[in-house]
């Protein structure tokens, strides 16, 4: 019969995929560079208007400071792709920064990585969709009231992406990606080249001056050093991302460890040079900036003016103006390659949380693949956790981008830490001169980016603590203490199932007594009767409960004009209370014979339609939940599919996998019909 919801899923995220076909899902390296590198590359959108905004909380005075700012995030960028290219080599798996610092600095080094990177990949979906909806508002003005709305379906659109599965969402979101290096590029050429020909770009904001806030206008010392350092912390945001590739060798096709430091290469040169470009040509075109618009001075009415975001001030300076082709162009790639550039996010969360399950850190569900062999189950929480994120700040970049960058460089810290440790013990057994060479040279590598992300990351920590970064350093404390539960957990219920005794645990009962739950004679009655004597139990009773002294009689008088040869019980209920009279009785043969197995037998119908269910009680659900926690007694559902449950989907319409995900066996939901009144 035809499905709405099947159809509706098919259409949404594609044909089933078999595990056989995973190896099609391999990425080439043009279509990786979109899916992995889109954060780092996008950045480039925002980081130098990050920097711009602190330094202009004192006014114009410390712009001069945006240069060499920059070339700090340059220096630090280039420590760390080198650095990470290390990693893809040494630990091609694909758990990055996990799975170094698990290895080489123990698990709790481990798992503060993860819930750092975690926390950063849900930031890196927030900030990078409320990003792309300020570039959408920078050309669509009249969009502002929408903000959160639109940057929720953004959300929903890249979930959807990524359910269908890695290869088809890197198709979908590398035009975006190319198009946006593409006018990037164009832009920066055309600007500095006018610049050259002394016919530099204006900034529309270029007239306007900006006060200082109050206590700013005149810095020294250690007050003009923290905001320095501020500025360069929100610079930092360029690096986000950059671990992502080496989290995801083992979707790259073969030889993936050579073609992951390839991207890898090639991202960090792409990004840098953009990085450089856009903030030379914000220098060139001098573009004010300011967190808030009334501290402008020369506008008429600063309420009502929008600030457009530095990326659109640029493409209009360069390109003649806001009406102009390539304005919108930029603005339009910009947009998309931000809300895009959350894909790294919606790659790395869920093959880390992947990671994460198998090791027992996180639910086992996560690391089960979808209908397209994507990590939906991770997919699905990413987007959720983001969009409650975004629905709660409100889609702001500003109120958003303190709680972002910490957890980057804690996992660059601590997996560059790791990989020193890493080289040691590989240099200890080496005995090649030329491998000892190449271990050396890596090992100065990796020292040089722990050092010097450890000490961004100080810098992070003292600059943006008190402004918001407190939450994710307490997320991230939470989700560590989450994980380590877990594992207690799993490994505690492992060490309780493990197999000591074969011989005495497969030890059968000395006797099984098995009791049939009626309240009613009828079909599916007198099927559960059948059932339960097929299996020969050394006792076999019918029990039900008088909670209705008539009923109780007539149903005694039937069960002998029927002649049924199994014996009925009647259990007097007063309180008219059924599932604690059927307990008692069942945990007093349990006292008196502790060697003995119940085996309870419960009729039951299946229903075809949601609204069945309200039709009648739930007292099974709960009457089986409680016998499953009476040790020595086993629950069998005996049941009896009604008409309409024939005109439902069936388990054989449905994906295959489907069950193994956690999606019930069959669309009905089961009610006991025993006791049913």
């Amino acid at each position: 019969m035809f499905n709405v919801t099947a159809v509706l899923k098919r259409l949404v995220i594609g044909r089933a995929m078999r595990s056989e076909e995973l190896g099609e899902t391999l990425l080439p390296k043009r279509l990786a560079l979109p899916i992995f590198a889109s954060d780092p590359l996008s950045s480039v959108a925002y980081a130098t208007q990050e920097i711009l905004l602190v330094l202009t909380l004192g006014g114009l005075a410390y712009l001069h400071f945006t240069p060499w700012i920059a070339a700090a995030v340059v220096a630090l960028m280039t420590v760390v792709v080198l650095s990470y290219r290390q990693v893809v080599y040494a630990y091609p798996s694909g758990g990055g920064s996990y799975e170094v610092a698990s290895t080489n600095l123990g698990p709790s080094a481990g798992l503060v990585v993860a819930a750092s990177l975690l926390v950063d990949y849900v930031m890196t979906v927030a900030v990078s969709v409320a990003s792309g909806v300020d570039n959408v508002i920078s050309a669509v003005p009249a969009l502002v009231d929408y903000r959160v709305v639109m940057a929720l379906v953004f959300v929903a659109v890249l979930t959807a992406m990524n359910l269908r599965g890695v290869r088809e969402s890197g198709q979908a979101f590398a035009t975006p990606t190319y198009l946006f290096i593409g006018g990037v590029l164009i832009m920066v050429g055309t600007g500095l080249f006018r610049y050259l020909l002394g016919d530099a770009p204006v900034a529309e904001s270029a007239a306007y001056g900006i006060k200082p806030q109050p206590g700013d206008a005149s810095l020294t010392g250690l007050a003009l050093m923290m905001l320095v350092l501020r500025a360069f912390s929100s610079g930092c945001t360029a690096l986000t991302g950059v671990e992502a590739i080496s989290n995801g060798v083992p979707a790259f096709r073969k030889p993936k460890s050579k073609n992951a430091a390839a991207t890898l290469a090639a991202m960090g040169s792409i990004a840098i040079t953009m990085f450089v470009g856009v903030t030379t040509l914000a220098i060139v075109s001098k573009v004010h900036i300011t967190d808030d618009a009334c501290r402008l001075t020369g506008l008429t009415d600063c309420s009502s003016y929008t600030q457009r975001t530095v990326i659109a001030q640029l493409a209009a300076a360069v390109f003649g103006g806001e009406n102009s082709v390539g304005f919108y162009f930029i603005q339009a790639a910009t947009a998309l390659v931000l809300i895009l550039a959350a894909n790294t996010a919606f790659n790395g969360f869920p093959l880390l949380a992947s990671i994460l399950a198998q090791h027992r850190y996180l639910p086992r569900q996560l690391h089960n693949r979808g209908d397209r062999l994507a990590f939906s189950n991770g997919i699905l929480a990413l987007a959720v956790v983001a969009g409650l994120l975004l629905w709660a700040y409100k889609a702001n970049v500003t109120s958003l981008i303190h709680l972002y960058i910490l957890g980057v460089f804690t996992s660059f810290t601590l997996s560059q830490t790791g990989m020193v440790r890493h080289w040691n013990r590989e240099l200890r057994t080496e005995i090649d001169p030329v491998l000892r060479r190449r271990h050396h040279v890596a090992r100065v590598i990796n020292a040089t980016g722990a050092v010097t992300t450890f000490l961004v990351l100080v810098i992070v920590l003292a600059t943006k603590f008190t402004q918001g970064a407190w939450l994710a350093v307490l997320a991230a404390i939470v989700l560590w203490v989450m994980m380590r539960g877990i594992r207690r957990h799993y490994d505690a219920v492992a060490a309780e199932m493990a197999v000591t005794d074969p011989h005495s645990e497969m030890m059968p009962p000395s006797r099984v007594l098995a009791i049939v739950l009626v309240s009613t004679i009828h079909k599916p009655t007198l099927r559960a009767l059948a059932y339960a004597r097929a299996f020969r139990p050394d006792h076999l009773e019918a029990l039900t409960v008088a909670v209705d002294r008539d009923a109780a009689l007539e149903l005694q008088r039937q069960w002998e004009n029927y002649e049924i040869p199994v014996p009925l019980k009647v259990l007097d209920s007063p309180y008219r209370e059924i599932t604690r009279s059927v307990l008692e009785y069942v945990r007093s043969i349990r006292r008196e014979s502790p060697r003995e197995v119940v085996a309870v037998f419960i009729p039951e119908y299946v229903v075809g339609h949601w609204w069945e269910n309200l039709l009648h009680n739930q007292s099974a659900l709960w009457l089986k939940s409680r016998l499953l926690f009476t040790p020595g007694v086993m629950v069998t559902s005996v049941p009896w599919q009604l008409t309409s449950s024939a005109r439902a989907d069936h388990p054989a319409a449905r994906a295959p996998g489907s069950v193994r995900r956690g999606e019930p066996t069959t669309p009905e939901q089961s009610e006991d019909i025993s006791t049913h009144q």
